[in-house]
């Protein structure tokens, strides 16, 4: 019996695939993402569908015997929208469509709504209208009738709205146009990245799997107010804050939009633009769920993103988040597999100190030991003295006859903005 109808919610069903050598434990879990994906686009899950075959049927994705019983099963369910936990082609969207009488999406078309609500910027709507345009202008070939199904609802938010009257030449002119907007954005992040560089300024960016608690993290490190939530991609636009160190060192430190397994390649490509913050960073902490049962599985999602965005060299720090959820014995055997690990609670403020150390000791690497001597009555050297105790590690600072002499650690990038004895 379908359950009681939530007011406002769209009721889904969700359809995953166990095919060629894939296991029904990942493609569960897999289906349980897809859900936690509908929750977060405003749906309501009434119907769960898994179907197993050796690869899928090029018209129908799970055969037309499995496409009847779904049509049954929808219309006994009272299900409005089916859900896909795979990219499905224009050929494939249509025939389902026809078949079930309801309106059809898949993964990508899911993420993109969810992206199209999150975004709340003029450069986070920018970047998901370009993702969203170029998901749809393939689905326009041949496809008549079929975008008539797009009357509201999930998947139709964004520039989906007015697919019906814009035409394929229409969409490139709009891609040309939004990818020139971006283009511009990409510019003045990269201006403003080497004003930091000139500074002499550190950056450490935050990435990792959505809903690993970047964010809270984030917010902890900074001392910031960021938007939290037990859901996924509350994050979209990126937030970059000040972290001082206590060693007075001041550093930078932004927080990414959360990357999941099957991210989009249209969505990574758009947000090219913000992700190479995380690619010119001097150090990326690669926030991870410790609880999550496909903990490994989501790591490697995080990681081929990074390979994708040109970040696969800067270096990186391992942080396991939500270590409260984790009993001892659990604690334990994640310390033993991974000796470098750090374990942290963001939520409750465990291990922040010796995350803090060995973010300023990883990002000290790169030194040299040099003593300074200045004039105190000076006042570019007291500005010089001023950037030392900012963003170098002072040992020793002795005034004498009217002479201030200090020896500390400095960045080696920092060196050619100082004068030293």
């Amino acid at each position: 019996m379908p359950g009681p109808r939530v007011t406002g919610a769209e009721r889904a069903a969700l359809v995953g695939l166990i095919a060629g050598r894939a296991r029904r434990l990942e493609a569960e879990r897999s289906l349980d993402e897809l859900a936690g994906l509908a929750d977060a686009a405003g749906a309501q899950v009434v119907l769960r569908v898994l179907q197993e075959r050796p690869k899928p049927d090029a018209s129908t994705y799970l055969g037309s015997g499995k496409v009847a019983t779904l049509a049954v099963s929808c219309a006994e369910t009272g299900v409005d929208v089916v859900i896909f936990d795979n990219e499905l082609t224009p050929a494939q969207l249509r025939q389902i469509e026809e078949k079930v009488g309801r309106k059809i999406i898949d993964r990508t078309q899911l993420i993109l709504d969810i992206f199209a609500r999150r975004a709340k910027t003029r450069e986070g709507k920018l970047q998901v209208e370009l993702a969203q345009l170029k998901y749809l202008l393939p689905r326009l070939v041949g496809a008549g009738d079929a975008l008539s199904r797009l009357g509201g609802g999930i998947g139709t938010r964004g520039p989906g709205e007015t697919k019906l009257e814009t035409d394929r030449r229409r969409i490139r002119s709009r891609i040309h146009a939004v990818g020139e907007d971006i283009d511009q954005v990409r510019r003045r992040r990269s201006q403003l990245r080497e004003r930091r560089h000139k500074a002499s300024v550190p950056t450490v960016a935050l990435v990792g799997y959505t809903n690993a608690g970047k964010t809270t993290l984030f917010n902890v490190l900074t001392r910031s107010d960021a938007e939290t939530s037990n859901a996924l991609f509350v994050t979209l636009d990126p937030l970059v804050r000040q972290l001082r160190l206590p060693d007075s060192r001041e550093l930078l430190v932004s927080d990414t939009v959360g990357f999941i397994d099957r991210l989009p390649h249209a969505l990574v490509a758009a947000f090219r633009a913000t992700l190479e913050e995380v690619a010119a960073a001097d150090l990326i902490l690669h926030v991870i769920d410790a609880a999550a049962a496909d903990r490994d599985r989501r790591m490697t999602a995080v990681q081929q993103v990074l390979e994708e965005v040109g970040a696969i060299d800067v270096p990186l720090v391992e942080i396991y988040n939500k270590c409260d959820e984790l009993n001892p014995d659990e604690r334990r055997r994640l310390q033993e597999q991974d000796p470098a690990a750090l374990l942290v609670s963001a939520l409750r403020r465990e291990g922040i100190d010796e995350l803090i150390e060995t973010i300023a000791s990883r990002l000290a690497l790169d030194v040299r030991r040099v003593t300074f001597t200045f004039d105190p009555d000076a006042a570019a050297d007291r500005e010089r003295i001023a950037r030392l105790y900012r963003h170098a590690r002072v040992l020793v600072h002795e005034a004498r006859d009217g002479r201030v002499s200090i020896v500390a650690d400095v960045p080696r990038r920092l060196l050619a903005r100082l004068d030293h004895a």
